[in-house]
C-alpha cells in the first residue's frame, strides 16, 4: 500500500467520524432527582419576639418626693412588698368633682374584682377538666388506647389551663390591690399615705425612676412580671394569617439556643394593620399569638422582648409521592416534569396537590423510583 493510499483512507476516515458527529442526537448532562415518598410538610417562617402574658406597672400612689428605689431590673419581688416610699406632699380636702371621680372608680374597681373572681371559677372548672382528661389520657396511652398525640394535647391544654388560673389568680390581686387604693383615697382625705407596693410575685422588667426625685401621682415608678410565663408575638402577613387556627403546632428555630422548641398557635388577633416593610413595601399583617410547648427548662435563657424565628407548620401528610419543587415547570394551566427513560428526557404532564419550598405531592402522572431533570 502506497503513502498516497494511506493518506487517503485517513482522510475519508475523518470525513466519516465529522459525518457522524453532525448527525447523531445531542447530549445534553442534567442533574437528576428521584420521585421519592415519604413525609411532607407546608410551612411558612416569620420572625417574632418573646413577651410577658402579664404585666404590671406600679405608679406613684401620692404625689411627692420618692426616695432612692434600691431594686435593680432582675430583682425578684414578692406580693406586698414594698417597692418604694414617697414622702407625701399635704394631701388636700377633695372637691365634690374629684370625689364624685374617686368614688366611680371605686365602683369600677370592685367591679372589676366581682369579674376578676367570676373568671377565677371558670377557670378553676376547666383546670379540673383538663387534669382529668390528662389522668384519663395517661392511663388510656398507657393501654395503648390513644395516641402519644392525643396525651400531648391533653398534658398541653393541662398546662395551659393551669397558667390560666394562676394569672387570674394574679389579675384579682391586682384588683384588690385596685380597690384598696380607690378606698384609700376617699378614706385618707386630707390624709396621705406613701407607700407602693408590689401587686404580684415576679421580677423587677423597668425601673424609670431611680434616684430621689419630686413625682407627681400616677407617676410610673416601674414594671413587675413573671418570666416564667412568655408567650410569642408574630407578625404574619394577613394572606398568610387566613390558613392558620388555634391549635395548629410550630416550630421556634433560631431562638439563640440549641435545638428547635415546640409552640402551639395560642390565638390570632382578628384586626390587621400596614406595615412598611425593609424594601419600602407596604404589607398588610396581623398578629399571631403562641404559647410554647416545651418545658420551660429548655428555654429558661429567654427574656422578655427576645427575638426568635417562627414556622408555622399550615399541613403536614405522613406518607405521600413527591417530587422536588425544581423539577416542575408551567405547561399551559398545568405542571410538567421531564422524566428520564432510556436516556432521553420525556416531557410528562403532572398532577400536584401540597407545595412546600423545596417539594411538592404528586397525585397522577408519576410513580416512586422514576427519575426527573431538576
Amino acid at each position: 500500500m502506497t503513502r498516497k493510499t494511506i493518506y487517503w483512507l485517513l482522510a475519508a476516515v475523518a470525513l466519516a467520524v465529522l459525518a457522524w458527529a453532525a448527525m447523531r442526537e445531542p447530549v445534553q448532562l442534567a442533574s437528576t432527582a428521584t420521585v421519592t415518598r415519604g413525609p411532607l410538610e407546608v410551612s411558612f417562617q416569620e420572625e417574632g419576639k418573646t413577651r410577658l402574658k402579664q404585666r404590671y406597672v406600679v405608679t406613684a400612689p401620692v404625689a411627692g418626693m420618692v426616695r432612692r428605689i434600691a431594686l435593680q431590673p432582675g430583682d425578684a419581688v414578692r406580693a406586698g412588698q414594698v417597692l418604694a416610699e414617697i414622702e407625701p406632699a399635704t394631701s388636700q380636702l377633695l372637691d365634690p368633682r374629684s370625689r364624685s371621680q374617686a368614688q366611680a372608680e371605686l365602683r369600677g374597681a370592685e367591679a372589676q374584682l366581682a369579674a376578676v373572681r367570676q373568671r377565677i371559677g371558670a377557670a378553676q372548672s376547666a383546670e379540673r377538666l383538663a387534669q382529668t382528661d390528662l389522668r384519663r389520657a395517661q392511663t388510656l396511652q398507657g393501654a395503648g388506647a390513644v395516641s402519644q398525640e392525643y396525651l400531648d394535647n391533653a398534658r398541653a391544654r393541662a398546662t395551659s389551663t393551669g397558667a390560666e388560673l394562676a394569672a387570674a389568680h394574679a389579675d384579682e390581686r391586682a384588683a384588690t390591690e385596685r380597690v384598696n387604693a380607690a378606698r384609700a383615697l376617699l378614706a385618707d382625705e386630707g390624709r396621705a399615705s406613701g407607700t407602693a407596693t408590689a401587686p404580684v410575685a415576679g421580677r423587677v422588667l423597668k425601673r424609670p425612676v431611680e434616684s430621689a426625685m419630686p413625682v407627681p401621682i400616677g407617676q410610673v415608678l416601674m414594671e413587675i412580671g413573671d418570666p416564667a410565663l412568655l408567650e410569642i408575638e408574630a407578625e404574619v402577613l394577613s394572606t398568610d394569617a387566613v390558613r392558620l387556627a388555634p391549635g395548629l403546632p410550630a416550630r421556634v428555630l433560631r431562638w439563640g439556643g440549641e435545638g428547635v422548641l415546640q409552640a402551639r398557635i395560642a390565638r390570632i388577633e382578628p384586626g390587621g394593620y400596614t406595615k412598611v416593610s425593609a424594601l419600602g413595601v407596604e404589607e398588610q399583617r396581623t398578629r399571631v399569638i403562641l404559647d410554647f410547648d416545651t418545658p420551660r427548662e429548655q428555654w429558661a435563657a429567654l427574656g422578655d422582648a427576645f427575638r426568635v424565628e417562627v414556622e408555622f407548620i399550615v399541613q403536614r401528610e405522613a406518607d405521600v409521592l413527591q417530587v422536588p419543587g425544581s423539577a416542575l415547570f408551567r405547561t399551559g394551566d398545568g405542571w410538567a416534569v421531564y422524566r428520564l427513560e432510556g436516556g432521553k428526557a420525556r416531557r410528562t404532564p403532572v398532577k400536584i396537590g401540597l407545595r412546600s419550598a423545596t417539594a411538592a405531592q404528586v397525585l397522577e402522572g408519576l410513580e416512586a423510583g422514576q427519575r426527573v431533570i431538576v
